[in-house]
């Protein structure tokens, strides 16, 4: 019994497949470039880019070539106490075995800026050199001082035929036989991370077929953090769609979020502020259909929800746009802070006592049902900002009638 439980296992497919040399790595052609370049005195990097596309790989390639020992753990799981201890293990190996060290820091993104400081000594004196890995922008995760002692080098995910090259090496490594057709769902599935289709490939054992790939793969893998960097490109796409009249782009932006589980309330709560801010008075039943969606999917919930939604970014995306209330509404705001702000002019004050009256509150108030047309002769704001316009009406849609109605009441006395 005591050889089955000693047994080692086999390390996972992926690790398995880990290329020996930067010959054999696939991808990232244009930083492979630089790095290459690089590799006689490699500098501290950050490996920015998404899940399997090779960070690790890399490093460990890196550390390879250049000879330098390589040390790697998980900011995950580990913490300041585990990264002193590697910044001696560096600093001993320097001075005593004359050897640098390529230090490895995954998810270095999770570090707190204390955790991320301590690195800063030790990339300065030539320690080691500090390779970080993160799925999220170093401008926002990694600290300024970090950053500023490091290149960052921007990894892509990997293509729908990168992912194939590294799956034929695979099913040809174990002795697997793939089914015509079986490599390219697998590859369709990982969405770009070579780390999936291994462990898809994997789990089909040696007979990779595209049933056996459905099976082992429910659905695509969607690349999407809900707090994070992918969830703000993904809104952003999707209201620049619908900004841009783009009916069917802004459709698939809001299915992916759909699909990766983003809270269809965060997404409602977008549309009703797109309802404003970009189609605006242009079509005011905009709004109307905005909030309607909103309280549709309140009401009913997912995953029925994405039919209000649809409804409403379909006709959001094909109503005429104009921005021009949100405009006139920051030109007014800019008046309020660009002059002194004079007390409100007394025929606009409601004279609610005697006294008041006496004083002149409301003296020359026009009642505008009372005047023909419905137009005033005073102004209706102080005098240091009577008279500049903010609220410039586009010509589209329901702006075109208001624009109009504007235009008439200039011209009446």
């Amino acid at each position: 019994m005591s050889d089955l439980f000693e047994k080692k296992a086999p390390a996972p497919l992926a690790d398995r497949m880990r290329p020996a040399t930067l010959e054999e790595y696939v991808g990232q052609e244009d930083v492979l470039r630089t790095v290459t370049k690089l590799l006689n005195r490699p500098p501290s990097m950050i490996l920015w880019g998404p899940p399997g596309c090779g960070k690790t790989t890399l490093a460990r390639l890196i550390a390879e070539k250049t000879g330098l020992h390589f040390l790697q753990f998980s900011a995950v799981t580990s913490g300041i106490k585990e990264v002193k201890e590697a910044i001696e293990q560096a600093r001993w190996r320097r001075q005593n075995e004359n050897k640098g060290t390529v230090l490895f820091v995954d998810e270095i993104h999770r570090f707190n800026r204390a955790q991320q400081d301590a690195f800063l000594g030790p990339i300065e004196d030539g320690t080691l050199v500090l390779i970080g890995a993160t799925t999220e922008n170093p401008s926002f995760e990694v600290n300024a001082p970090l950053l500023s002692r490091c290149r960052v080098f921007t990894l892509k995910g990997l293509t729908r035929d990168q992912v194939r090259t590294i799956l034929e090496r695979a099913v040809a490594h174990v002795g697997a036989q793939a089914e015509p057709g079986a490599l390219d769902a697998v590859a369709d599935l990982a969405g770009g991370d070579a780390r999936t289709a291994l462990n898809i490939v994997e789990m089909c054992g040696l007979q990779v077929t595209v049933q056996a790939v459905k099976e082992m793969a429910q659905r695509r893998v969607l690349l999407y953090d809900k707090d994070r960097e992918q969830h703000y490109d993904t809104v952003s796409a999707f209201i620049k769609s619908m900004r841009g009249s783009d009916v069917d782009a802004a459709l698939y932006w809001l299915a992916r979020m759909l699909e990766a589980g983003e809270d269809p309330l965060f997404i409602a709560r977008r549309i009703v502020i797109f309802a404003s801010e970009d189609v605006g008075n242009a079509d005011p039943r905009a709004l109307t259909v905005a909030v309607a969606a909103k309280d549709a999917v309140d009401f009913i919930g997912m995953p029925e929800g994405f039919y209000p939604l649809a409804q409403a970014v379909t006709y959001l995306a094909t109503a005429p746009k104009s921005n021009a209330s949100g405009e006139a509404y920051k030109a007014a705001k800019a008046d309020v802070e660009k002059f002194p702000a004079e007390p409100v002019p007394m025929h606009l004050r409601n004279a609610v006592t005697g006294f008041m009256k006496a004083s002149g509150y409301g003296k020359g108030y026009e009642y505008a049902h009372d005047q023909p047309g419905g137009v005033v002769s005073h102004g209706h704001r102080p005098p240091n900002v009577e008279g500049r316009p903010y609220y410039h009406p586009v010509d589209r849609g329901y702006e075109i009638t208001i624009k109009k109605l504007m235009e008439e009441r200039k011209k009446r006395p």
